[in-house]
């Protein structure tokens, strides 16, 4: 499942061909002084790499640690991954966010438990037939623990390269993406690809950063065009942002004998398989009360009277962002019925911390 990349041209091939090597190098050296201790860079084993780049995806080094350490003191190979139910999966993952990662885990873990009887992918192309697995998270697998020479982008390693290359395009079209993808694989070396691979992308989590980048400190700054125009700040060329939209969302705490209702959310919903407090978006013209009687009679079918404001919690997404409205509510009529969740269950308070919850649900259950 190789991408085709587009030709480099005459000038810019020429100036990688020659520095390449001094790169790499330099590159290598520096990894091999100054390279943080990680837990998954302790090991070659593929499903402890495999994991590690899946949890690591648009998530912060240290915020994956415990969650890595915890995922395998629960599921240590593929096998036991393959054969826990997905609840337990998911809820190990509550937190980490990008809940579709979980799911191609598992399911991913599943297949090469099942289909191809615990053996793993070495190469590249084999691993982006998994389920969550694309080009980049292919590449950094099969060159770290197989030592394929596969190269990799992610957003450290494009801004290292155009940096390095002083490269003018702004960095989301995809001629830029494709002509750092074949800049990629022109520099990544035949032996010791998966260190450079981790070098290029220590360096630009380190050093080469999106703000104020390190350059005297830099191994490879003697061979960065960026820095030699003064350009460093400047690139890559930034896209202006949109602001993220807004929405107003009213969760309703349905209490009974003790326990509150929740539903759990469809697999192929953003949030899928976690369980939350029903409810929904505040339509044009809704007060809150009107929103929640609405919204609780389209999910579960029945009527409840709207009692006291619990809590109101801000919460931001990678696109949009929400303000959760929480009100203790009260059963007066019909009986819930599951038209929008796969699943209902009165769960006492004491139970919360065994079901899986969004971040927005999170921040109000000690309230509860």
């Amino acid at each position: 499942m190789r991408q085709r990349n587009i030709r480099l041209p005459a000038a810019l091939a020429g100036r990688i061909h020659r520095a390449k090597h001094r790169l790499q190098r330099a590159l290598l050296a520096w990894f091999r002084r100054h390279a943080r201790d990680l837990p998954w860079r302790r090991t070659c084993d593929p499903y402890r790499v495999w994991l590690s780049e899946i949890m690591l995806q648009q998530t912060r080094v240290d915020t994956v640690i415990p969650y890595y350490r915890r995922f395998l003191k629960a599921f240590p190979t593929v096998r036991a991954l393959a054969a826990a139910p997905f609840e337990c999966v998911l809820k190990l993952w509550e937190g980490l966010g990008y809940y579709s990662r979980a799911r191609n885990l598992h399911r991913a873990a599943q297949m090469i438990a099942g289909e191809r009887n615990g053996v793993f992918p070495q190469s590249a192309a084999e691993w982006q037939h998994l389920p969550g697995v694309g080009r980049y998270t292919a590449a950094a697998v099969a060159s770290i623990a197989f030592g394929e020479c596969a190269a990799v982008l992610d957003g450290n390693v494009r801004r290292v390269l155009i940096r390095l290359f002083a490269l003018d395009r702004p960095r989301a079209t995809a001629r830029q993406t494709a002509l750092l993808w074949a800049i990629a694989e022109t520099l990544v070396p035949h032996k010791r690809a998966g260190d450079f691979n981790q070098a290029i992308m220590e360096l630009g989590a380190r050093v080469c950063t999106p703000r104020n980048p390190r350059c005297d400190v830099c191994p490879v700054r003697g061979h960065c065009e960026a820095r030699k125009l003064g350009r460093q700040t400047q690139l890559p060329v930034r896209q202006a942002r949109k602001a993220l939209p807004h929405y107003d969302i009213v969760a309703a705490a349905i209490r009974r004998r003790g326990r509150y209702l929740l539903g759990r959310r469809r697999p192929d919903e953003m949030l899928g398989g976690l369980w939350e407090f029903p409810g929904g978006k505040v339509e044009r013209g809704e007060t809150h009360e009107q929103a929640l009687r609405r919204e609780i009679r389209e999910e579960l079918g029945i009527e409840v009277a709207v009692g006291r404001h619990v809590a109101s919690v801000r919460h931001a997404y990678s696109h949009f962002a929400i303000t959760l409205h929480v009100y203790q509510c009260t059963l007066v009529g019909g009986r819930p019925a599951p038209r929008r969740h796969t699943a209902l269950a009165w769960v006492a308070p004491s139970e919360f911390d065994r079901y899986a919850f969004p971040g927005a649900d999170r921040k109000f259950l000690h309230l509860l």
